[in-house]
Protein backbone atom coordinates (compact mmCIF):
# COMPACT_ATOMS: atom_id res chain seq x y z
CA UNK A 1 0.00 0.00 0.00
CA UNK A 2 1.31 3.46 -0.90
CA UNK A 3 2.35 5.54 2.09
CA UNK A 4 0.41 8.67 3.02
CA UNK A 5 3.07 10.54 5.01
CA UNK A 6 6.43 11.66 3.67
CA UNK A 7 9.16 12.71 6.11
CA UNK A 8 12.38 14.48 5.12
CA UNK A 9 15.30 15.08 7.47
CA UNK A 10 18.49 17.05 7.39
CA UNK A 11 21.72 15.34 8.35
CA UNK A 12 21.84 16.52 11.98
CA UNK A 13 18.17 15.74 12.56
CA UNK A 14 18.57 12.21 11.21
CA UNK A 15 21.65 11.60 13.34
CA UNK A 16 19.83 12.72 16.48
CA UNK A 17 16.59 10.84 15.86
CA UNK A 18 18.38 7.78 14.49
CA UNK A 19 20.43 7.52 17.69
CA UNK A 20 17.86 8.56 20.31
CA UNK A 21 14.52 7.85 18.66
CA UNK A 22 11.61 10.24 18.28
CA UNK A 23 11.23 12.61 21.20
CA UNK A 24 9.49 15.97 21.45
CA UNK A 25 12.47 17.06 23.55
CA UNK A 26 14.56 17.20 20.37
CA UNK A 27 12.61 20.16 18.96
CA UNK A 28 12.78 23.81 19.91
CA UNK A 29 11.01 25.32 16.87
CA UNK A 30 7.67 24.52 15.24
CA UNK A 31 6.91 26.18 11.90
CA UNK A 32 3.50 26.88 10.40
CA UNK A 33 3.28 28.15 6.82
CA UNK A 34 0.73 30.25 5.00
CA UNK A 35 -1.56 28.31 2.71
CA UNK A 36 -5.21 28.88 3.56
CA UNK A 37 -7.29 25.73 2.96
CA UNK A 38 -4.16 23.64 2.37
CA UNK A 39 -3.92 23.21 6.14
CA UNK A 40 -6.95 20.90 6.09
CA UNK A 41 -4.79 18.05 4.76
CA UNK A 42 -2.76 18.36 7.98
CA UNK A 43 -5.79 18.47 10.26
CA UNK A 44 -5.43 15.06 11.88
CA UNK A 45 -1.63 15.21 11.92
CA UNK A 46 -1.97 18.51 13.82
CA UNK A 47 -4.32 16.85 16.26
CA UNK A 48 -1.79 14.12 16.99
CA UNK A 49 1.21 16.46 17.14
CA UNK A 50 -0.50 19.13 19.23
CA UNK A 51 -2.56 16.90 21.47
CA UNK A 52 -0.08 14.06 22.00
CA UNK A 53 3.47 14.14 20.65
CA UNK A 54 4.41 17.72 21.56
CA UNK A 55 2.83 17.31 24.99
CA UNK A 56 5.48 14.73 25.85
CA UNK A 57 8.09 17.43 26.46
CA UNK A 58 8.94 20.02 29.08
CA UNK A 59 11.42 21.78 26.81
CA UNK A 60 10.55 25.37 25.82
CA UNK A 61 9.16 25.44 22.29
CA UNK A 62 9.06 28.45 20.00
CA UNK A 63 6.33 28.52 17.36
CA UNK A 64 6.65 30.70 14.28
CA UNK A 65 3.64 31.05 12.02
CA UNK A 66 2.27 33.18 9.24
CA UNK A 67 -1.38 33.30 8.20
CA UNK A 68 -3.14 29.95 8.82
CA UNK A 69 0.08 28.70 10.43
CA UNK A 70 -0.31 31.24 13.23
CA UNK A 71 -3.97 30.22 13.69
CA UNK A 72 -2.97 26.58 14.02
CA UNK A 73 -0.33 27.51 16.59
CA UNK A 74 -2.90 29.44 18.60
CA UNK A 75 -4.75 26.13 18.93
CA UNK A 76 -1.62 24.52 20.36
CA UNK A 77 -1.56 27.00 23.24
CA UNK A 78 -5.11 26.22 24.32
CA UNK A 79 -5.75 23.84 27.27
CA UNK A 80 -7.29 21.33 24.84
CA UNK A 81 -5.45 21.72 21.50
CA UNK A 82 -7.48 19.01 19.78
CA UNK A 83 -10.77 20.69 20.67
CA UNK A 84 -9.33 23.98 19.40
CA UNK A 85 -8.33 22.35 16.08
CA UNK A 86 -11.87 20.95 15.86
CA UNK A 87 -13.25 24.49 16.20
CA UNK A 88 -10.82 25.86 13.62
CA UNK A 89 -11.72 23.13 11.16
CA UNK A 90 -15.47 23.56 11.63
CA UNK A 91 -15.33 27.33 11.23
CA UNK A 92 -12.98 27.24 8.28
CA UNK A 93 -14.49 24.34 6.36
CA UNK A 94 -18.11 25.44 6.68
CA UNK A 95 -17.68 29.04 5.58
CA UNK A 96 -20.74 30.06 3.57
CA UNK A 97 -21.37 33.28 1.67
CA UNK A 98 -24.30 34.60 -0.34
CA UNK A 99 -22.56 35.34 -3.63
CA UNK A 100 -19.07 36.79 -3.84
CA UNK A 101 -18.22 38.16 -0.38
CA UNK A 102 -16.57 41.50 0.26
CA UNK A 103 -13.27 41.67 2.19
CA UNK A 104 -15.22 43.01 5.16
CA UNK A 105 -17.52 39.95 5.11
CA UNK A 106 -14.62 37.49 4.94
CA UNK A 107 -12.82 39.33 7.73
CA UNK A 108 -15.92 39.19 9.91
CA UNK A 109 -16.10 35.41 9.44
CA UNK A 110 -12.35 35.06 10.11
CA UNK A 111 -12.59 37.04 13.34
CA UNK A 112 -15.50 34.87 14.50
CA UNK A 113 -13.44 31.74 13.85
CA UNK A 114 -10.57 33.15 15.91
CA UNK A 115 -12.91 34.25 18.70
CA UNK A 116 -14.39 30.74 18.81
CA UNK A 117 -10.93 29.15 19.04
CA UNK A 118 -9.78 31.50 21.79
CA UNK A 119 -13.01 31.55 23.75
CA UNK A 120 -13.28 33.58 26.92
CA UNK A 121 -9.79 32.96 28.31
CA UNK A 122 -7.79 31.89 25.26
CA UNK A 123 -5.86 35.11 24.83
CA UNK A 124 -4.56 34.94 28.39
CA UNK A 125 -3.68 31.27 27.93
CA UNK A 126 -1.73 32.05 24.76
CA UNK A 127 0.09 34.97 26.38
CA UNK A 128 0.96 33.09 29.57
CA UNK A 129 1.67 29.61 28.27
CA UNK A 130 4.43 28.18 30.49
CA UNK A 131 6.32 26.46 27.67
CA UNK A 132 5.30 27.79 24.26
CA UNK A 133 6.62 31.12 23.00
CA UNK A 134 4.40 32.33 20.19
CA UNK A 135 5.61 34.37 17.19
CA UNK A 136 2.97 35.71 14.78
CA UNK A 137 4.26 37.11 11.49
CA UNK A 138 2.50 40.01 9.76
CA UNK A 139 3.39 42.34 6.89
CA UNK A 140 2.94 46.09 7.47
CA UNK A 141 2.28 47.99 4.27
CA UNK A 142 4.54 50.86 3.25
CA UNK A 143 3.76 53.60 0.77
CA UNK A 144 0.82 52.68 -1.44
CA UNK A 145 0.68 49.25 0.21
CA UNK A 146 -0.53 51.04 3.33
CA UNK A 147 -3.19 52.95 1.45
CA UNK A 148 -6.77 52.85 2.71
CA UNK A 149 -7.86 53.28 -0.91
CA UNK A 150 -8.44 50.03 -2.82
CA UNK A 151 -7.16 51.59 -6.05
CA UNK A 152 -4.06 52.90 -4.31
CA UNK A 153 -3.41 49.58 -2.63
CA UNK A 154 -3.81 47.66 -5.91
CA UNK A 155 -1.23 49.94 -7.50
CA UNK A 156 1.11 49.41 -4.56
CA UNK A 157 0.66 45.65 -4.72
CA UNK A 158 1.54 45.66 -8.42
CA UNK A 159 4.65 47.72 -7.76
CA UNK A 160 5.64 45.33 -4.96
CA UNK A 161 5.30 42.33 -7.27
CA UNK A 162 7.52 43.98 -9.89
CA UNK A 163 10.11 44.98 -7.29
CA UNK A 164 10.19 41.44 -5.94
CA UNK A 165 10.96 40.04 -9.40
CA UNK A 166 14.07 42.20 -9.53
CA UNK A 167 15.14 41.38 -5.96
CA UNK A 168 13.46 39.98 -2.87
CA UNK A 169 15.26 42.69 -0.90
CA UNK A 170 13.33 45.36 -2.80
CA UNK A 171 10.11 44.02 -1.34
CA UNK A 172 10.94 45.75 1.93
CA UNK A 173 10.28 49.11 0.25
CA UNK A 174 6.64 48.02 0.14
CA UNK A 175 6.21 45.80 3.20
CA UNK A 176 7.86 45.50 6.61
CA UNK A 177 7.95 42.27 8.58
CA UNK A 178 6.38 42.81 12.00
CA UNK A 179 6.54 39.88 14.41
CA UNK A 180 4.20 39.84 17.39
CA UNK A 181 5.48 37.60 20.15
CA UNK A 182 4.97 36.40 23.69
CA UNK A 183 7.82 36.45 26.16
CA UNK A 184 10.59 38.98 26.41
CA UNK A 185 12.67 39.08 24.32
CA UNK A 186 11.55 37.17 21.19
CA UNK A 187 13.47 33.96 20.55
CA UNK A 188 17.02 35.06 19.62
CA UNK A 189 17.21 32.07 17.29
CA UNK A 190 14.65 33.85 15.11
CA UNK A 191 16.69 37.01 14.61
CA UNK A 192 15.83 37.61 10.96
CA UNK A 193 18.61 39.18 8.92
CA UNK A 194 17.05 39.40 5.45
CA UNK A 195 14.56 42.21 6.16
CA UNK A 196 14.29 45.05 8.60
CA UNK A 197 12.07 43.36 11.18
CA UNK A 198 10.10 45.03 13.95
CA UNK A 199 9.15 43.04 17.05
CA UNK A 200 6.06 43.83 19.14
CA UNK A 201 4.77 42.23 22.31
CA UNK A 202 1.52 40.31 22.10
CA UNK A 203 -0.92 41.74 24.61
CA UNK A 204 -4.53 41.27 25.67
CA UNK A 205 -5.62 44.12 23.41
CA UNK A 206 -3.76 43.16 20.23
CA UNK A 207 -3.65 39.35 20.04
CA UNK A 208 -6.88 38.94 18.05
CA UNK A 209 -5.88 41.81 15.75
CA UNK A 210 -2.44 40.31 15.17
CA UNK A 211 -3.76 36.83 14.38
CA UNK A 212 -6.38 38.26 12.03
CA UNK A 213 -3.80 40.45 10.28
CA UNK A 214 -1.45 37.50 9.89
CA UNK A 215 -4.10 35.76 7.77
CA UNK A 216 -5.44 38.84 5.98
CA UNK A 217 -4.89 37.97 2.31
CA UNK A 218 -4.80 41.23 0.34
CA UNK A 219 -8.04 42.04 -1.51
CA UNK A 220 -9.68 38.96 0.04
CA UNK A 221 -9.76 40.16 3.66
CA UNK A 222 -9.76 43.70 5.02
CA UNK A 223 -6.55 43.56 7.03
CA UNK A 224 -5.98 45.44 10.26
CA UNK A 225 -5.15 49.12 10.62
CA UNK A 226 -3.08 50.56 13.48
CA UNK A 227 -2.70 47.51 15.70
CA UNK A 228 -2.35 48.42 19.35
CA UNK A 229 1.27 48.52 20.53
CA UNK A 230 2.69 48.41 17.00
CA UNK A 231 3.82 51.00 14.44
CA UNK A 232 0.94 52.79 12.73
CA UNK A 233 -0.16 51.45 9.36
CA UNK A 234 -2.06 48.75 7.51
CA UNK A 235 -1.23 45.15 8.41
CA UNK A 236 -1.57 42.23 6.02
CA UNK A 237 -0.96 38.51 5.68
CA UNK A 238 2.46 37.52 7.00
CA UNK A 239 2.84 35.22 4.01
CA UNK A 240 3.52 38.22 1.76
CA UNK A 241 7.06 38.16 3.13
CA UNK A 242 7.17 34.73 4.82
CA UNK A 243 4.98 32.40 2.78
CA UNK A 244 6.85 29.24 3.79
CA UNK A 245 9.84 30.99 5.43
CA UNK A 246 13.53 31.13 4.63
CA UNK A 247 14.64 28.12 6.65
CA UNK A 248 18.31 29.10 6.61
CA UNK A 249 17.71 31.87 9.15
CA UNK A 250 16.95 29.65 12.15
CA UNK A 251 19.93 29.40 14.52
CA UNK A 252 18.51 27.54 17.52
CA UNK A 253 20.08 24.59 19.30
CA UNK A 254 17.26 22.11 18.73
CA UNK A 255 15.62 20.62 15.69
CA UNK A 256 12.96 22.25 13.51
CA UNK A 257 9.60 20.48 13.20
CA UNK A 258 7.74 21.51 10.05
CA UNK A 259 4.37 19.92 9.26
CA UNK A 260 3.90 21.24 5.73
CA UNK A 261 1.73 20.81 2.65
CA UNK A 262 4.49 19.60 0.31
CA UNK A 263 8.27 19.49 -0.11
CA UNK A 264 8.14 22.86 -1.85
CA UNK A 265 9.27 25.69 0.43
CA UNK A 266 8.67 29.12 -1.12
CA UNK A 267 10.05 32.13 0.71
CA UNK A 268 7.44 34.80 -0.05
CA UNK A 269 3.97 35.13 -1.56
CA UNK A 270 5.29 36.85 -4.69
CA UNK A 271 7.89 34.10 -5.16
CA UNK A 272 5.31 31.44 -6.07
CA UNK A 273 6.11 31.79 -9.77
CA UNK A 274 9.87 32.28 -9.35
CA UNK A 275 11.54 28.87 -9.19
CA UNK A 276 14.87 30.40 -8.17
CA UNK A 277 13.32 31.53 -4.88
CA UNK A 278 12.70 28.01 -3.58
CA UNK A 279 14.50 26.97 -0.40
CA UNK A 280 16.61 23.85 -0.83
CA UNK A 281 15.38 21.82 2.14
CA UNK A 282 18.28 19.37 1.76
CA UNK A 283 20.60 22.13 3.02
CA UNK A 284 18.76 22.63 6.33
CA UNK A 285 20.55 20.16 8.58
CA UNK A 286 18.21 20.40 11.59
CA UNK A 287 14.98 20.17 9.62
CA UNK A 288 12.27 17.53 10.04
CA UNK A 289 9.63 18.20 7.38
CA UNK A 290 6.40 16.18 7.27
CA UNK A 291 3.97 16.39 4.37
CA UNK A 292 1.37 14.39 2.48
CA UNK A 293 2.99 12.02 0.00
CA UNK A 294 2.61 12.57 -3.72
CA UNK A 295 0.70 9.27 -3.78
CA UNK A 296 -1.85 10.47 -1.23
CA UNK A 297 -2.30 13.77 -3.06
CA UNK A 298 -2.73 12.07 -6.42
CA UNK A 299 -5.31 9.71 -4.93
CA UNK A 300 -7.56 12.51 -3.64
CA UNK A 301 -10.79 12.88 -5.64
CA UNK A 302 -9.53 16.00 -7.45
CA UNK A 303 -5.89 14.94 -7.38
CA UNK A 304 -4.87 17.89 -5.22
CA UNK A 305 -5.12 19.14 -1.66
CA UNK A 306 -7.60 21.93 -0.86
CA UNK A 307 -6.67 25.45 -1.96
CA UNK A 308 -8.27 28.87 -2.32
CA UNK A 309 -9.29 28.24 -5.93
CA UNK A 310 -11.90 25.82 -4.57
CA UNK A 311 -13.99 28.80 -3.44
CA UNK A 312 -14.45 29.89 -7.06
CA UNK A 313 -13.99 26.67 -9.01
CA UNK A 314 -16.40 24.51 -6.99
CA UNK A 315 -19.97 25.05 -5.91
CA UNK A 316 -20.41 25.59 -2.18
CA UNK A 317 -21.74 22.14 -1.36
CA UNK A 318 -19.22 20.52 -3.72
CA UNK A 319 -16.37 22.39 -2.03
CA UNK A 320 -17.50 21.43 1.45
CA UNK A 321 -17.92 17.77 0.47
CA UNK A 322 -14.48 17.71 -1.14
CA UNK A 323 -12.82 19.30 1.86
CA UNK A 324 -14.53 16.81 4.17
CA UNK A 325 -13.08 13.98 2.08
CA UNK A 326 -9.59 15.50 2.33
CA UNK A 327 -9.88 15.88 6.10
CA UNK A 328 -10.91 12.26 6.38
CA UNK A 329 -7.92 11.15 4.32
CA UNK A 330 -5.62 13.24 6.53
CA UNK A 331 -6.15 10.65 9.28
CA UNK A 332 -3.68 8.44 7.43
CA UNK A 333 -0.86 10.92 8.04
CA UNK A 334 -1.46 10.85 11.79
CA UNK A 335 -1.80 7.06 11.87
CA UNK A 336 1.47 6.54 10.00
CA UNK A 337 3.36 8.94 12.26
CA UNK A 338 1.94 7.27 15.37
CA UNK A 339 3.09 3.91 13.99
CA UNK A 340 6.56 5.28 13.29
CA UNK A 341 6.89 6.36 16.92
CA UNK A 342 6.35 2.74 17.94
CA UNK A 343 8.68 1.31 15.28
CA UNK A 344 12.04 -0.24 16.15
CA UNK A 345 13.54 1.84 13.33
CA UNK A 346 12.85 5.57 13.88
CA UNK A 347 14.05 6.36 10.34
CA UNK A 348 11.86 3.80 8.59
CA UNK A 349 10.63 5.31 5.33
CA UNK A 350 12.32 8.64 6.05
CA UNK A 351 14.24 10.47 3.33
CA UNK A 352 17.54 11.65 4.79
CA UNK A 353 19.56 14.36 3.06
CA UNK A 354 23.31 13.89 3.16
Amino acid sequence: MAKALSIYMGKEAAKKIGADGWSAEHFDLLLGASGGPKWLILGHLDRFLFGDFLQRSNRPLSVLGSSIGSWRHACLTMPDPVAAIDKLQEGYLYQRYAGKPSPAEVSAVSCRILETILGENGVSQLLCHPRIQTHVVTARGRGLCSSASTAGFRAGLGAAALSNILSRQRLQSHFQRVVFHTGSPPNPGLNFQDFQTHYCALQEDNTLQSLHASGAIPLVLAGERNISGAPAGQYWDGGIIDYHFDLSQHCGDGLILYPHFSTEVIRGWFDKFLSRRRTAIRDVKKLVLMCPSTELTADLPLGKIPDRSDFTQLGEEERIHYWEQCVQRSRLLAEEFAALLESSNPLAGVTVFD
